[in-house]
């Protein structure tokens, strides 16, 4: 699966107090996020069955490059050399990612008991690439 857009970490949630209650919420980011995910989740899992059972998912996070640095500074990060290690941070980008998938894809993201994450520049579109296979 390739979830196009460049990859962000799932927010902390935000409280808001309402009289003598406080009210807990997604932040809308994230929440945009996770709709654009399971769009394209219910996409390409059309006439499939939830995966079953416990699942190893290998994702990997694909940022741009940015357009200010220079040519060899480029190359590096395009040869893999020089890798992203600004946020977000890899366990948050997962988190989003997983939760989003939730009854899309498996019935809870708790089936996922083998995780690999990266994050690597790219010179292309920035995406996200998932796998996800039976253990």
């Amino acid at each position: 699966m390739v979830i196009i857009g460049k990859p962000m970490g799932k927010e902390r949630p935000r409280f808001a107090r309402m009289g003598n209650f406080v009210k807990t919420y997604t932040p809308g980011k994230t929440k945009l996020r996770e709709s654009e995910i399971q769009l394209r989740a219910k996409q390409l899992m059309t006439g499939k069955s939830l995966f079953a059972g416990a699942l190893k998912v290998t994702m990997t996070a694909k940022f741009p490059i940015p357009k200010s640095w220079s040519k060899k500074k480029t190359k590096e990060a395009a040869d893999r050399i020089l890798k992203p290690t600004t946020k977000p941070d890899l366990d948050n980008i997962a988190k989003l990612v997983l939760d989003a998938l939730n009854g899309i894809v498996y019935k809870d993201d708790s089936q996922v008991v083998e995780l690999n994450i990266r994050k690597f520049y790219t010179v292309g579109d920035c995406c996200i690439v998932l796998n996800i296979d039976k253990v």
